[in-house]
């Protein structure tokens, strides 16, 4: 019927008595969260003396703290509290099972809630954390899902979730805007042979133990971004001395904290640089992460500066970082977006960056560029695509058969397609006027109105 609270800091202690028997308990985000039979105490830990008090109407099993709410879970299900104790939500769905609701199983963020599906555990269901309601389609697995964790860093947009399946494989799967762009959210690889991993408390950053090493990624939202930069923004360091299935206890800061097999507790030491950066570049402080990387001169702090500054739309930054660490074609790229006049049109070259074309194509037909969507698709050799735009805007046919018949007479091949030979027939192909017709759609996009260069 006692807990005892030990201050580290201060060496200060404080007995906390309750009336019935503890449950159960959970410490984080200052707060400490107290069960016992019959009531719920929740302490600020800055204030003991004053705990906010409520009745509970069954047991309860297990808490999970997040910086605004907290969940419990009852024989009843799932319960979402406020810190002041007030009922949020209760998340539901068919074939829940209270008893299989634990660490590995839920995940709660300030907006979102991920649980494994119990009556088929190749499923994770998604609810909204204010109203307790599903939100969209369970993310699909191929295998059984073990463990589950959701991100608590940044807005809801950048809320992603790592999955950990049968066989010890970890995924990362985008839960906020990137999900909802690209229709479905489809689980990407980081590894194999997956022991534990876990978030950081204060950034992005992810820390696992994979196949006797210590991998952390500093910034994981890299495969949504640019994949070709996911080994330039990862450390990784031997990991043997933590011997079979350790465990990551948590990861704050720079440390990772680490429990052994035989329950000996070990910690280990990241770069405080990239904590420095997410400072530094969450206040748009542009310039200030441009010196930080000077002054580091570590390559994998360029990378993870490059791609933070491409996610955030902020190309000259971009531009700096991947000089500095020699991807010219990226640069070159980045200095050729530059030189776009329209903020559409910019916008959907960094939507083909992060390998969405679809995306890209709706933001210019949205915008009527419909010359840079047909452009678009014949650099990407999506010949059929292009033709069934330029036809259905009745404009650029001649300029996308002469591009294609210039295309395989290069590689050596005729036309076999039937729909390019029909329109071939009725066409007559002149450079001249197809070149001056570029030149005008060009002219016409940089008077548009609104378009502007891009602005530093």
């Amino acid at each position: 019927n006692k807990i005892i609270v030990h201050d580290i800091l201060s060496e200060m202690e404080e007995d906390l008595d309750f009336r019935d028997r503890v449950i159960s308990m959970a410490v984080g985000f200052g707060y400490l969260v107290v069960t016992t039979s019959l009531q719920c105490c929740i302490y600020l830990l800055q204030n003991l003396n004053t705990p906010h008090i409520f009745d509970l109407k069954d047991p309860v099993n297990y808490i999970q703290l997040s910086d605004k709410y907290l969940l419990m879970v009852d024989n009843a299900g799932m319960q979402v509290y406020t810190y002041e104790g007030r009922p949020v939500s209760a998340p539901r769905f068919q074939g829940m099972r209270s008893e299989a609701v634990n660490g590995s199983t839920v995940s709660m963020s300030s907006d979102v809630i991920a649980v494994i599906d119990h009556s088929d555990p190749k499923l994770v269901r998604v609810f909204d954390t204010l109203s307790g309601k599903e939100l969209g389609k369970p993310i699909q697995h191929v295998l059984d899902v073990t463990s589950v964790q959701l991100n608590r860093w940044g807005s809801a947009t950048h809320r992603k979730c790592i999955l950990q399946d049968r066989n010890r494989d970890l995924y990362i799967v985008p839960m906020g805007q990137t999900a909802a762009a690209s229709k479905e959210a489809v689980p990407f690889k980081l590894g194999t042979m997956c022991d534990s991993a876990a978030w950081n408390t204060d950034t992005d950053m992810l820390a696992a133990v994979m196949d006797s090493k210590l991998v952390v990624w500093y910034y994981p939202n890299v495969v949504f971004v640019d994949r070709d930069l996911v080994h330039q923004t990862k450390f990784s360091r031997d990991a043997s001395d933590f011997g079979k299935d350790p465990q990551i206890l948590s990861f704050h800061g720079s440390h990772v904290a680490v429990r052994r097999a035989d329950a000996a507790e070990l910690s280990a030491a990241v770069s405080p640089y990239p904590t420095a950066l997410y400072g530094i570049v969450q206040k748009h402080m542009w310039e200030q992460a441009i010196q930080l990387c000077r002054y580091v001169k570590d390559s994998t702090l360029w990378a993870c500066l490059a791609v933070m500054a491409l996610a955030d739309k902020e190309l000259s930054t971009a531009e700096v970082a991947f000089a500095a660490i020699d991807e010219v074609a990226k640069l070159q790229y980045v200095l050729s977006i530059k030189e776009i006049p329209t903020s559409e049109g910019r916008n959907a070259e960094l939507a083909l960056w992060r390998r969405r074309p679809d995306e890209a194509e709706a933001i210019l037909l949205q915008a009527g560029l419909f010359f840079r969507a047909i452009d678009m698709h014949m650099r990407l050799f999506h010949w059929d695509r292009a033709l069934e735009l330029a036809v259905h805007h009745k404009t650029h046919v001649d300029t996308v058969l002469a591009m294609r018949e210039r295309y395989l007479q290069g590689m050596g091949r005729e036309e076999t397609v039937p729909r390019f030979l029909q329109y071939r027939e009725g066409v007559v192909i002149e450079w001249d006027k197809i070149q001056a017709k570029i030149e005008k759609e060009k002219e016409n996009e940089a008077n548009r109105q609104g378009a502007r260069p891009y602005q530093e």
